[in-house]
């Protein structure tokens, strides 16, 4: 699915930037061949003058004649009479008839061309044009005389080599840039989509884990609503034991239930929280005390490091959830005789709190993923000390509303470390 997604936004991109390009280059190269035509046009008029001087033309048919003609004064025709000396062109002059009767040239040719010139003029069969003649380009201009024609002729291959380097250019640069804006989109598409997929396919592991933790104590429960059901003439006394197994079922459940229920007020709250200055380090005592007895229990050494009077702003309540849920997740993972020890303290600008724990560590390959709903690296553990795995995703879940950072260091048969970071 995600990779269709991919190659239709690429498809859609290449697309668009295909019709950009292509509008861009025809925009240009429209502009460039209209200045071209006008150069043409403007030089082969001021050829067309120089060759006429000495001609006898109808009124108003002499061209160049409204433009600003300086004549020999101008340094640039040289002499009366002489075409400009930049210009590769040459002139023929033919009765009515069209026979030639004389030419004028700047150049040498052979006396084949003259001839075909004439005859390619006269085949487009319009006052001027152009045509390829022997791989070059001429553009031409009949005017009538007095005794005829005269036929002046210029050579614009320059230009349209100009016009057709333009069109490679234009190609080469547009394949180039498809190619590379292919393989950017690609990049970005595939970047842009990693989350979108990697967030789906959490949902969907979300779901199955979910229905797999409901799945076992509804089990239970109508198992054992079975045999109830199967001895209901027995007396209630009798039945104790499965009335108890459903219980603690059912309680399993609402725990679960509202964990559930948490995370997703949190993910659709996270501006409504009022958030107040209170002392940290109280806080972090305070859950200490309570927490004494539950490590005493389980011959657990507790150690603790804290600097007084740490002041931190956000909300009391969900923060001290954060301290209790490391230190009770410390605790069901220390092995009797192991210890415990949390830090507070204050680094720069932030206030960081660490919750350290003795035992089997976890590896690396578990580390990112630990604060993932219903992830456990010791399914058959968890279960047993009753945790589903949605402890550290509630701890990550408020240290991110309140911008703030967790995460785990860990050293494999020797120590878990988890990190809190608060501004």
């Amino acid at each position: 699915m995600f990779t269709k997604l991919r190659n239709r936004f690429l498809i859609l991109n290449l697309v668009i930037i295909s019709i950009i390009m292509l509008v861009a280059f025809t925009s240009i190269y429209t502009i460039t061949y209209r200045d071209v035509q006008r150069n043409i046009h403007m030089e082969l008029n001021k050829v067309t003058d120089s060759y006429t001087r000495d001609f006898d033309l109808p009124h108003g048919d002499r061209p160049g004649a409204d433009l600003n003609m300086g004549g020999p004064d101008d340094g640039e025709f040289g002499f009366e009479g002489a075409p400009p000396k930049r210009s590769i062109s040459f002139m023929l002059e033919t009765d009515p008839n069209l026979t030639i009767t004389g030419r004028e040239t700047t150049l040498e040719l052979e006396e084949t061309f003259y001839p075909l010139a004439l005859d390619a003029a006269v085949a487009e069969n319009k006052a001027s044009g152009q045509f390829e003649l022997d791989g070059s380009h001429w553009t031409f201009e009949i005017l009538q005389t007095s005794t005829g024609y005269m036929l002046v002729f210029l050579d614009t291959s320059s230009q349209q080599v100009i016009l057709t380097n333009l069109i490679y250019t234009f190609a080469i640069v547009a394949l180039v840039m498809l190619i590379v804006i292919f393989f950017t989109s690609r990049f970005f598409a595939n970047r842009s989509i990693t989350p979108i997929q990697e967030a789906f396919d959490k949902q969907k592991q979300f779901i199955a884990d979910a229905s797999h933790e409901l799945k076992t104590p509804l089990t239970i429960i109508n198992t054992n609503t079975d045999v109830l059901l199967a001895n209901s003439e027995d007396q209630i006394r009798n039945q104790e034991k499965w009335l108890y197994y459903i219980k603690s079922e059912t309680e399993r459940m609402t725990r679960l239930t509202n964990d559930l229920l948490y995370l997703t007020e949190m993910d659709d709250s996270r501006s409504g929280i009022l958030y107040t200055k209170f002392d940290m380090s109280e806080a972090v005592e305070n859950i200490l005390l309570t927490m004494e007895a539950v490590m005493f229990e389980k011959q657990v050494h507790l150690s603790y490091e804290i600097e007084p009077g740490l002041q931190v702003t956000g909300a009391s309540e969900q923060l001290k959830q954060v301290v209790m849920i490391l230190l009770d997740n410390a605790v069901k993972y220390t092995n009797e005789g192991g210890s415990v020890h949390l830090s507070l303290k204050k680094q720069q600008h932030e206030v960081v709190l660490s919750v350290t724990n003795t035992g089997e560590g976890i590896a690396p390959e578990h580390l990112s993923r630990i604060f993932d709903r219903f992830y456990r690296t010791d399914s058959g553990r968890a279960r047993k000390q009753g945790g589903y795995g949605l402890g550290l995703a509630i701890a990550k879940s408020i240290v991110e509303q309140h911008k703030g950072r967790i995460y785990a260091k860990s050293t494999v048969g020797e120590s878990t470390t988890f990190y809190v970071h608060i501004s």
